[in-house]
């Protein structure tokens, strides 16, 4: 199954994505799952679809697409997790997964603009598998790592590299508001079956300019979410961002910037696409 957050008639809800429909299940169990993340939590994604029958139906059209989980407890984003991508950066080769974080406030939804700094011009971007944690865990085995996965989305970890560089550390760079695309929805790993061949693209006005498989990720999901669960506690909601191949923007020649008029797709096999314009901050 599909589940995305949107605005329906201008009030926020979430529900299953059904062919041409979104199917508004906020509305229909606003007591007890106001959210997606709520009945995430309660482990009540089966039981909410149960409801679809009794809820309203809008055409895709009419709804605006807001972020997977708009309110997540943490996002954590994993750097260098593809060869091509550590090496275009020159960075050494490490033996555990370079972590960094996300505010929930840094992103923005499917359709929706993603929103170029006025501090900057150097706005880039990182086609990305993003996980969303389903089950709460501290300490998690590798072999124990796949039963704590809600589901999975297509994220564009957009980046500001001159601010990214200002220090060691990547905080800055990855954290302005409307830069972090995620959507259109989540699905479910009964849905989207096995991740290893799958192909991740992104393309900026329809050229592609990252193009890589799962199976190329130097740490694969159950080492990510061991490793993160070592030093935090994994909440359901929290959503990690599990790295972007190469190809990115700031290691090209010339650097390949976006600009406003542009567009940015993110398309993940059989899980969707991202698709998002670029707009100057007003």
């Amino acid at each position: 199954m599909k589940f995305a957050t949107f605005k329906a008639n201008g009030t926020a809800t979430w529900g299953i994505i059904d062919g041409e429909d979104a199917v508004d299940l906020g509305t229909v169990l606003r007591d007890r799952y106001p959210d997606l993340k709520s009945a995430i939590t309660s482990n009540a994604l089966h039981e909410a679809a149960e409801q679809a029958g009794d809820a309203k139906q809008y055409p895709l059209s009419r709804i605006e697409w807001l972020p997977v989980i708009p309110n997540p407890d943490k996002i954590l984003c994993v750097g260098l997790n593809y060869e091509m991508h550590r090496k275009e950066t020159g960075r050494a080769e490490v033996d555990n997964p370079t972590i960094f974080t996300r505010f929930a406030n840094s992103q923005t939804g499917h359709l929706a603009k993603i929103v170029r700094p006025r501090v900057s011009h150097e706005l880039d971007f990182e086609g990305e598998l993003a996980i969303i944690i389903g089950k709460p865990g501290r300490y998690i085995s590798k072999a124990d790592a796949w039963g704590h996965i809600a589901g999975y989305a297509c994220y564009n970890d957009g980046s500001v590299r001159d601010f990214q560089r200002h220090t060691h550390q990547f905080t800055p760079g990855k954290n302005f508001p409307d830069t972090g695309a995620f959507g259109p929805w989540m699905m479910t790993p009964e849905e989207l079956g096995e991740l290893g061949p799958l192909r991740i693209q992104t393309r900026v006005n329809g050229q592609v300019v990252q193009d890589a498989t799962f199976e190329q990720m130097i740490f694969d999901i159950p080492r990510i979410i061991e490793y993160c669960s070592s030093f935090t506690r994994l909440e359901p909601g929290d959503v990690i961002a599990t790295g972007t191949p190469g190809g990115v923007g700031a290691k090209r020649t010339p650097p390949l910037w976006l600009k406003p008029g542009d567009t940015v797709e993110v398309e993940i096999d059989r899980l969707g696409t991202l698709r998002n314009g670029i707009a100057d901050e007003v």
